[in-house]
């Protein structure tokens, strides 16, 4: 496995992480644990996480699975999205932040949180409340580092600035869409993480799977898969997506390897990437991501890959997640 700095911090993850969005949902409890115990045990150390994935299921088996191992990982996750309906059911308040803290905390069977990210801006709350919470926390002992998800860039350099003149923590990540389905972030984003020392750790860097090559047009949900099991993301199944898997997939027949490996490694050589998130609902899916690690794209092939994908720089993220 190859490790990587987190932004500017001094800890270190891997290049792949474990994202965990499917446990307790298209991965049941004994399959999830498998999935982490094989990611650790190949070196995988970033596992990440959040308050609402499954319900509350993902970070219960993360710390079922955690048990004995805790060490073993950079354990990440979230909160700010909405978590129930009550007039403090989501954002990022101090009231809301440190009671979905504590519950996270009891769920993963841990003292402490390696990582803990805001899901999304909330712009109902003073960033000030926000960063001031996170120092907090982080003193506490019980958050060691801290991140931002689904921020624009000049969200997220307006709490950099914020942190910056009143000393407290400043974000060392930002959690984002990021793929060759979705190149927006290198408009602004990128940039911003460069300059600032902040790394990126990309979610749906396989498009939700479509650039794993199993979706085509001619059948855009296979038995099993998650346009299938989840209805609401044929949203995501538009013609140019599957169009530029389809091209995706012929590069990866002429290399001798998955799409999903030279997806994910073309990911993993951009500018301020520091591990990129794959989830996974069954070992093999883990064991064909790994392959990405070791791959070695020459200049050719991170052209045409560049290439192929140059109009998915512009337009409408893939995905984004906010705050009604």
């Amino acid at each position: 496995m190859k490790y990587r700095r987190l932004g500017s911090s001094g800890v270190e993850v891997s290049a792949l992480g474990l994202g965990t969005n499917a446990f307790g949902k298209r991965a049941d409890s004994d399959m999830s644990i498998r999935i982490v115990h094989e990611a650790l045990d190949r070196g995988i150390n970033f596992i990440d996480t959040a308050n609402i994935y499954a319900g509350t299921e993902s970070e219960r088996i993360i710390g079922q699975a955690l048990t004995g191992r805790r060490p073993e990982a950079v354990l990440a996750t979230k909160a700010g999205l909405v978590k129930d309906q009550g007039p403090n059911g989501r954002g990022s308040s101090r009231y809301h932040l440190q009671r979905e803290l504590e519950a996270s905390l009891k769920r993963l069977n841990t003292d402490y949180v390696d990582l803990y990210q805001i899901h999304t801006f909330d712009p109902n709350t003073p960033l000030e409340e926000t960063l001031r919470t996170l120092d907090d926390f982080v003193s506490s002992g019980k958050v060691r580092y801290i991140g931002a998800s689904n921020y624009a860039a000049w969200e997220l350099m307006k709490a950099l600035g914020i942190s910056g003149q009143r000393g407290y923590e400043r974000f060392v990540s930002t959690q984002h869409c990021y793929s060759l389905a979705d190149r927006t972030p290198e408009n602004e984003l990128v940039p911003l993480c460069l300059d600032q020392g902040v790394g990126i750790i990309p979610y749906f860097p396989l498009a939700g799977g479509i650039l794993s090559g199993k979706y085509s047009l001619a059948d855009k949900a296979p038995a099993g898969s998650r346009a299938q099991t989840d209805p609401s993301f044929t949203r995501f199944m538009a013609d140019r997506n599957l169009e530029l898997a389809d091209r995706v997939g012929q590069l990866a027949a002429e290399l001798g390897c998955s799409p999903s490996a030279l997806s994910l490694a073309w990911l993993m050589a951009r500018p301020a990437v520091a591990t990129v998130i794959v989830g996974a609902t069954r070992v093999d899916q883990l064991e064909d991501n790994l392959r990405s690690v070791e791959l070695q794209l020459d200049a050719e092939t991170v052209e045409k890959l560049d290439e192929i994908s140059a109009s998915f720089r512009y337009g409408e993220p893939f995905a984004l997640y906010r705050l009604p």
